[in-house]
């Protein structure tokens, strides 16, 4: 489809009553510059009747809004459509659609049938409980000794209930940016969403990240753990099987940088992988250009021992004197370097909390979407005066020198 026959197509779906689901626009077009960085859509009951309800999400909030029907919500489907978004996916009831724009400038549609029995209805409840997360009764947090058999969590394991929920609040926002960027409207039983989590360990977020995505956000969902762990492996493949899912949860006994998997995933999970097997799975997720990834990075004794190798700059030596804030400068460079990186190789990174520090020191999460876009030069320049002036050569870039066509020569 070609011109504006997608446009049309697209803006018929967002403005029908009977059968839009929802929609989400995301990513941005070159050259343009958007407001939000997401907007979502679907029709809502108020008392007054029904409204468009758009929800707008800057980096930190989501702002909700009701718009009438007629011609104040068509002035405001024209205007979304205008505004530069680079994607679109549109659910409704028998069919789903994508709209995706070039880097020249040309919209690109494609639209998939719902069969029968995968057909969607409409929530047009208005102040609907947001199911972001996995209630205490979820059968999965049984199986993990997390909650009584009646769905109680026991004392001991609150700092593990509630890492979990944080977690899973940390992923929902990348969700939209998943499908999008990977299957997009051809989403079903053939094409589900792939997940991969690099050092699974036991597998207590491997399965949340499944329940979640399948259970709440009702998705077709393949995941697959990886460990090198024997134990691991025995542990995981139990679960799953109590838990019924062993078609949808695999688990593999192996080494990051070295699984090989049948398909490229749509996102990568590394959670807490130790040191620089964090940055075995960056890597990975970077040569298979994985659409979201992400990283709750451990231990970062790789940049530690090379700063103890280095004369520390003059400035900075009231702080390394130190071990614990030396050790604390340690981990935010070795962060900083790995999110820069990922810019470096055309991703859109945050970092934050994703959980209290009550409940483990290791809580950042490095959250990355891939856009494809070329960094500009002076995030080229602030990468390698940092490396400079420190004398440090992290791991990742090491790893990403046979990946990224130009990396040396831009780093020499």
């Amino acid at each position: 489809m070609t011109g504006l026959i997608p446009l049309q197509r697209v803006r018929a779906a967002l403005l029908d009553t009977g059968a839009l689901v929802r929609a989400v626009a995301s990513g941005r077009q070159r050259g343009a510059a958007v407001t939000f960085r997401r907007v979502e859509l679907r029709f809502v009951e108020v008392k007054a009747g029904l409204r468009l309800q758009v929800t707008s999400y800057d980096e930190t909030q989501a702002h909700t809004h009701n718009v009438d029907l007629g011609d104040s919500a068509e002035r405001l489907v024209d205007e979304l459509l205008l505004a530069g978004y680079a994607s679109w996916y549109v659910e409704c009831v028998t069919e789903s659609l994508q709209l995706r724009v070039t880097k020249k400038g040309r919209p690109l549609l494609s639209v998939t049938a719902r069969a029968a029995d995968e057909q969607k209805e409409p929530d047009r409840q208005h102040d609907r409980a947001k199911r972001r997360r996995l209630a205490e009764g979820d059968p999965l947090f049984a199986l993990l000794g997390i909650t009584t058999a009646d769905g109680i969590v026991k004392p001991t394991r609150t700092a593990k209930f509630r890492q979990v929920q944080d977690l899973l609040a940390a992923v929902d926002p990348l969700v939209d940016d998943a499908v999008l960027g990977g299957p997009g409207a051809a989403l079903g039983r053939e094409r589900p969403l792939r997940l991969v989590d690099l050092g699974c360990g036991n597998a207590y977020l491997t399965f949340a990240a499944y329940r979640y995505l399948a259970a709440v956000r009702d998705l077709p969902v393949q995941v697959t753990g990886v460990d090198v762990k024997e134990q691991a492996l025995l542990h995981n493949n139990d679960i799953a099987a109590r838990l019924g899912v062993t078609d949808e949860v695999t688990f593999i006994k192996g080494s990051i940088s070295e699984v090989a998997l049948a398909e490229p995933p749509d996102v990568v999970l590394a959670l807490h992988a130790c040191d620089t097997a964090t940055d075995e799975a960056l890597a990975r997720a970077v040569a298979w250009q994985t659409p979201v990834v992400i990283a709750a990075p451990c231990c970062h004794h790789d940049i530690a021992r090379q700063l103890a190798a280095e004369e520390t700059p003059q400035a900075y030596r009231l702080v390394t004197r130190h071990a614990i804030l030396r050790e604390r400068l340690a981990d935010v460079l070795t962060d900083a370097l790995r999110a820069a990186l990922l810019r470096l190789a055309g991703y859109r990174v945050d970092v934050i909390d994703f959980v209290d520090s009550r409940h483990t020191p290791r809580n950042a999460l490095i959250r990355a979407v891939r856009t494809g876009a070329a960094a500009d030069p002076a995030t080229w320049q602030a990468y390698r005066e940092l490396t400079a002036e420190w004398g440090v050569t992290p791991a990742l870039e090491r790893m990403l020198l046979d990946t990224l066509p130009g990396l040396r020569d831009r780093l020499g």
